[in-house]
């Protein structure tokens, strides 16, 4: 699934890509540092998540909770590239499902890179990526308060793959989440980011320059190994104490309570909503 769950027909067009300060090891204390400003304590989940193109119905939310194989769920908040429709995603759906004890994972599929081969309706280029950046996550922001995630609750952004040596579009997409990331952490969000391990994750995990890039990193790398540790491709250093998630299976149809759903499964050890 080259493009994480935007619309079916654009999922795997971009597959033949290969290619406040967060310090090593400091995820959650760099995004908490903000002076006068007093943070709600993170959520952390640690164990199996998944997600999936559309939120399921509240009656399979109940029944794959009591299945007990996974306790967080990835949801697509907005974002003008996210691909499916979201009838079920309201605040009542946000509060039923707490209600049962699912963590919630807010996903936001914001502008794409310029070089990035995909079609997508909004993406940004050199000039726009910091205006872009701030609109975004201010939508972010909304679109999380209006389901009922509370200030402190992280928000991820969708990077899809692109051209990481291209270093024009690599530093227009460094720009772009930087100004995501200061604007999430402005309005008191805690600041994710999902990317590929070949590429736009890569892009972040290895950037020289750490100054205001996300606390929090989701990468895909799908090997089908359930760990945030074992399989970590970067300076070890990075992204720990409960700021990693990991990918490692994709397209997995699953029947569980009677209710079957096509998957993607994540290791999480890292920030959820806060809700209620």
């Amino acid at each position: 699934m080259a493009e994480h769950r935007q619309s079916r027909k654009r999922r795997y067009i971009t597959w033949g890509v290969a290619g406040a300060a967060v310090l090593a090891g400091a995820g959650i204390a760099a995004q908490t540092s903000m002076a006068a400003t007093t943070w709600p304590a993170q959520k952390t989940y640690t164990g199996r998540a998944f997600d999936a193109c559309t939120a399921p119905s509240l009656a399979a939310m109940k029944a794959w909770k009591a299945n007990g194989f996974y306790g967080a769920a990835a949801v697509y908040i907005g974002g003008r590239n996210r691909g499916c429709a979201q009838p079920n995603l309201t605040a009542s759906w946000v509060k039923s499902v707490n209600a049962v004890g699912w963590k919630l994972i807010p996903l936001y599929v914001g502008a794409q890179p310029p070089c990035q081969t995909s079609s997508n309706p909004e993406k940004f280029t050199a000039a726009t990526a910091a205006s872009l950046g701030a609109s975004n996550a201010t939508d972010a922001v909304a679109k999380a308060a209006a389901l009922g995630m509370k200030a402190g609750s992280p928000v991820y952004l969708d990077m899809e793959p692109y051209d990481i040596t291209n270093k024009a579009c690599n530093d227009a997409v460094l720009t772009y989440v930087r100004s995501f990331t200061k604007t999430l952490r402005a309005k008191t969000y805690r600041a994710g980011y999902y990317g590929f391990s070949s590429s736009s994750a890569k892009a972040i995990a290895t950037a020289t320059n750490r100054a205001d890039l996300p606390g929090n990193l989701w990468y895909a790398l799908w090997d089908k190994q359930n760990t945030t540790t074992a399989d970590w491709p970067w300076d070890p250093k990075l992204y720990t104490n409960h700021s990693r998630g990991h990918q490692y299976m994709v397209n997995s149809k699953e029947t569980r309570g009677g209710y079957t759903i096509t998957v993607d499964r994540n290791a999480w050890d890292a920030p959820v909503a806060l809700v209620g």
